[in-house]
């Protein structure tokens, strides 16, 4: 398996009009929020989320995006301690408008009060006197887009918050932001079983400088080489992937087929399926970055070369051919 030493020099990219510039991969902190909530994936070794993140950061990540509602806000916590611990300083990105209640029961609103409080809730439990990249999690209540967008725009007029950028928005809803302020980036999912922003999405972003950075280019696990049918049964109740249609019959045997392509074009370079899975989603110069989540340090090695990893010509035609004949 190809590793990175320690303290790697990554190229970085300019992301959308920002000033930010990020690495090709950043450390996703979803799956970090632990266990006992709606999108959990089920119970989580906090030492070992700190562990997984520093070593991302030692090895020459500069971004962790996480959400306030990842773990109920303990995600953001768990960051919080492995920055305090690492002593690094890389850019902080985190998301908005799913709230929750004392039930754990997820609510969404993008009114202006409900965003100020999230705002200071996220500060707090960060430990971070400002936010490099705020995002709106979700384009709902979809009526109060307007409010939300001039909330984001005031934050980062006060300079609470750097950049502001939207999250699973389509073209009309981020024309509608746009009119009140510029949009820095946008974050869509983007895998080979998600090719959904293609066709409007990627050419909108293009066209108005909106950076993308895509999550789930590994499809929440399912395409890292490591996934079986017998594992996906025996995962927690709690872990949402056992509600997805990608890890259940009639699309997981086609899906698993098309790991053993990933891992066969691969295996001559010395990486693993998920690897080319996140070089595929990078072949598109639009996107500026892939959000790629690991819960201990040695999946944080097994991803690490995506960073620098290309696919050729050749190779990007095999995946092509297969996913036109079978996904």
């Amino acid at each position: 398996m190809a590793t990175l030493s320690l303290e790697t020099s990554f190229a970085t990219r300019q992301l959308g009009n920002s000033d930010l510039k990020i690495t090709p991969i950043g450390y996703g902190a979803w799956a970090i929020g632990g266990g006992n909530w709606e999108f959990a994936w089920g119970a989580q070794d906090d030492d070992e989320s700190v562990k997984a993140i520093e070593r991302a950061l030692d090895a020459g990540i500069n971004w962790i995006d996480t959400a306030a509602v990842y773990g109920l806000g303990h995600s953001e916590e768990v960051v919080a301690k492995a920055l305090k611990r690492s002593g690094k300083k890389p850019y902080v990105f985190t998301k908005n408008s799913m709230r929750w209640d004392k039930d754990r029961k997820i609510y969404r609103s993008l009114k202006a009060k409900s965003l100020e409080e999230e705002l200071e809730n996220s500060l707090r439990r960060l430990q971070v006197e400002t936010i490099d990249l705020y995002q709106v999690h979700w384009p709902n209540p979809e009526d109060e887009i307007e409010e939300g967008w001039e909330t984001l725009a005031r934050f980062q007029k006060q300079g609470k918050v750097r950049y502001i950028g939207v999250s699973n928005f389509n073209v009309e809803q981020m024309k509608r932001a746009q009119k009140i302020a510029p949009i820095a980036s946008l974050q869509p999912p983007y895998s080979l079983l998600n090719r959904g922003i293609e066709a409007e999405i990627l050419p909108f972003c293009e066209a108005n400088n909106i950076g993308l950075i895509n999550y789930s280019p590994m499809v929440s696990g399912l395409l890292t080489g490591k996934m079986t049918a017998e594992r996906i049964a025996k995962m927690p109740a709690d872990d949402w992937r056992k509600r997805s249609a990608n890890f259940k019959e009639p699309k997981l045997t086609k899906n698993l087929e098309l790991v053993e392509l990933l891992r066969k074009i691969g295996k001559p370079h010395g990486v693993e399926p998920g690897v080319v899975a996140i070089a595929w989603t990078l072949r598109n110069p639009v996107v500026t970055a892939a959000i790629v989540g690991a819960r201990r340090p040695d999946q944080v090695d097994g991803v690490l070369p995506a960073a620098t990893f290309r696919l050729s010509a050749a190779e990007l035609k095999q995946i092509e051919d297969f996913a036109q004949a079978n996904l």
